[in-house]
């Protein structure tokens, strides 16, 4: 079974933009979970754009499923971390300022940095994802970190989909049976919707989780957060 992680950044983003507790991050957590959310994902920037420290500090004592926070793995994200002792912790390649995740690890590159930022990880008793992109030269470096699992790059795939979605898939096909080979759990995330989710499920069935934020906060606006959760939960059945 592949599981949803709903990441609340944009909640947090519009209670910032206003001031204030509304909406409540934490509320919708929980509720998230109610709804049938199987775990929280969170992205806690330097510059707190969105998800504040104080909101990870509240979570971390509430969220009953899969705590997973992602981010690059600096002094302050590896005390976060050390606090917290997430579920999972992601580990993604962007600087602070970067707008949005927008590519995955060099783990041929940063092999050595990523395996000491591991084995702390592991430490703490966090399972350890990478955000990597569909290139298979990646993967083998991947499992020398470590690392016990890593989070497919899904941009790429949902930019191409409309275009010919077989074409699209193809490449994390590929890469998701090389992690397979390598024993490594396989995430998937970015630009994921309910247009091209149930493919790539699909696809790659052995998916174990997928973490989706912005497109399904877009569709709870018109569905509602409850119907929504449940819609993309539907995506993700085995027919």
């Amino acid at each position: 079974m592949t599981k949803l992680s709903v990441n609340i950044n944009k909640i947090a983003t519009l209670r910032n933009a206003r001031g204030g507790n509304n909406p409540d991050v934490v509320k919708v957590a929980l509720d998230a979970e109610k709804f049938g959310s199987q775990g929280i994902t969170v992205h806690p920037r330097p510059d707190e754009r969105h998800i504040t420290y104080d909101d990870v500090m509240k979570l971390k004592d509430v969220v009953t499923t899969e705590f997973n926070i992602e981010g690059y793995p600096d002094k302050r994200f590896m005390e976060i971390i050390r606090i917290t002792k997430p579920a999972q912790a992601t580990l993604v390649p962007d600087p602070p300022h970067v707008l949005t995740s927008n590519t995955g690890w060099d783990t041929i590159a940063h092999q050595e940095e990523l395996k000491d930022i591991i084995a702390e990880l592991h430490e703490y008793g966090t399972r350890t994802s990478i955000f990597i992109n569909p290139e298979p030269k990646y993967f083998e470096p991947a499992k020398l970190t470590g690392t016990d699992r890593v989070e497919l790059y899904t941009e790429p795939y949902a930019t191409n989909y409309h275009k010919n979605k077989q074409s699209a898939v193809k490449p994390y096909v590929e890469v998701a049976r090389l992690a397979k080979e390598l024993g490594l759990g396989l995430n998937a995330g970015h630009d994921l919707d309910l247009d091209n989710l149930k493919f790539l499920k699909e696809s790659i069935p052995f998916l174990d989780e997928v973490s989706i934020g912005h497109a399904l906060i877009c569709d709870a606006l018109y569905y509602g957060l409850e119907n929504t959760i449940q819609m993309y939960r539907r995506q993700l059945e085995e027919d």
